[in-house]
């Protein structure tokens, strides 16, 4: 389905009676050992996920091998709702690959593959659903690999960035809201691995790789669960491709925006700016620049959600420092004061990312701020890596920040670590609201067998 016509059906969908009332799919019980599950109607089967040994580590891959996520796990967002005045209910979606997915070694090594869900009750303590959506190319994803168009960018894998409820507000579910899926993907299209690297080993000059010119995509869904892609104005159904100034196809409207030719478009977050006179979409997405081959975070603006216009490099690495090998992976969220049991609002907004060190290649969670969403000044690491002496989980790496306010006045934050053998989770951190945002400590996640 094209841009223009379905814009026309979100419309419909937010504001026609006929769909005023969201249809309940998952309910809530109670389980026998004192955590909460999610039940679907059609099915009873969950996996354990955690254990009082995790320390701050709250989600893991797989162990059925037969699983979307049983290799590895990455970028988890996390959604908080208070429906009817009742206890929070969390929702966290995720991509993950299974130990099977790439057995050609073809596509880039990441931990992108499908994308699945996960529930909880108190943000900590999590159960998957392994149901997902019928319309998927496997049983527990609720977006797999798109199998009805062989053209399309996301043939071979796709990748979360972020999902948002414009018409809700971040905390209370509005009935009839629609849920926007932004995602990424690469299709079977081979690229040189050259076009990536600064150098190339000898005899490696004319190797390709699969999927790595990856494009982004959005998609619709009245649940949460079951999704419908929207086809956007790219030939390949993506809303938002690599910049190439040769393609007339692709050039932007505004010739005064300086852009820089681009790699890949992947990892998108959106906000919606409610501070201009207007509110607007921003996404930010990581790329890599193809005429220096930097990790960069870039934006583009969008009066709808759907059609994007690019408007540069907003963050990219320092010459020195934890980000001078790239920057990647944001997640941007207002600035705001406790006061009185309650969150207000403050001007400005703060930005988490992912930044490369050249000095030991591994990876931090760095902060920055804006005034205006478009300028930014960064704060430096947010979140460094685990202990590698005690050799901590998380000890090789940290990134894929989402973070969410609560409502003792702390800040949580979901992140994706790695392990010095290639391993990946899910793990927490915490920010009192007498910090700066900045100041952020692993939480530990306890409870008591009952």
């Amino acid at each position: 389905m094209k841009i223009e016509s379905f814009i026309f059906l979100i419309n419909f969908v937010i504001w026609s009676d006929a769909f005023c009332t969201r249809r309940a799919i998952f309910k809530s019980y109670p389980s026998k050992n004192g955590l909460s599950h999610v039940e679907n109607k059609k099915s009873k089967r969950f996996s354990k996920s955690i254990s009082s040994e995790d320390g701050n580590r709250i989600l893991s891959p797989s162990t059925d091998p037969k699983s979307f996520d049983s290799g590895q796990i990455g970028r988890p967002v996390v959604h908080r709702y208070i429906r009817n005045n009742e206890e929070s209910e969390y929702i966290m979606w995720y991509h993950g690959r299974g130990k099977n997915f790439d057995t050609s070694n073809s596509l880039p090594p990441l931990s992108t593959g499908r994308i699945g869900m996960a529930y909880s009750k108190n943000g900590l303590f999590w159960e998957k659903s392994l149901v997902g959506s019928e319309s998927e190319d496997m049983s527990d994803v609720t977006l797999g690999l798109n199998k009805e168009s062989w053209w399309g960018f996301d043939t071979a894998h796709v990748g979360l960035g972020q999902v948002t409820l414009p018409m809700s507000t971040p905390a209370v579910m509005m009935e009839g809201g629609v849920y926007l899926m932004y995602y990424m993907g690469g299709s079977y299209e081979e690229t040189p691995i050259a076009n990536y690297r600064e150098s190339v080993p000898v005899g490696m000059e004319d190797v390709k790789i699969q999927g790595m010119s990856m494009k982004i995509g959005v998609a619709l869904s009245q649940d949460g669960k079951s999704w419908g892609r929207v086809e956007g104005d790219d030939p390949t159904g993506a809303i938002m491709v690599p910049y190439d100034a040769s393609d007339p196809l692709r050039n932007e409207k505004d010739e005064n925006i300086n852009l820089k030719e681009e790699l890949y478009c992947g990892w998108p977050e959106v906000v919606v700016d409610d501070d201009s006179t207007k509110s607007s979409f921003i996404m930010y997405y990581s790329t890599m620049l193809k005429e220096d081959k930097s990790k960069v975070l870039a934006y583009a603006i969008s009066d709808d959600g759907f059609k994007w216009l690019k408007r540069g490099v907003c963050i990219k690495p320092n010459s020195e420092g934890p980000d001078d090998g790239g920057c990647a992976r944001c997640s941007v969220i207002k600035k705001a004061k406790y006061y009185k049991g309650t969150w207000e609002n403050a001007k400005g907004w703060i930005m988490f990312y992912e930044g490369i060190s050249k000095k030991d290649g591994k990876h931090r969670i760095l902060a920055a701020e804006s005034d205006d969403l478009r300028s930014w000044v960064k704060l430096g690491i947010a979140l460094d890596i685990g202990n590698e002496t005690l050799k901590a989980w998380d000890c090789a790496g940290v990134g894929s920040p989402h973070v969410i306010r609560l409502d003792d006045g702390n800040s949580r934050m979901y992140y994706t670590g790695q392990n010095s053998d290639g391993s990946t989770a899910f793990g927490v951190a915490k920010c009192s609201s007498s910090g700066n945002d900045v100041d952020w400590e692993r939480e530990q996640v306890t409870f008591s067998m009952v």
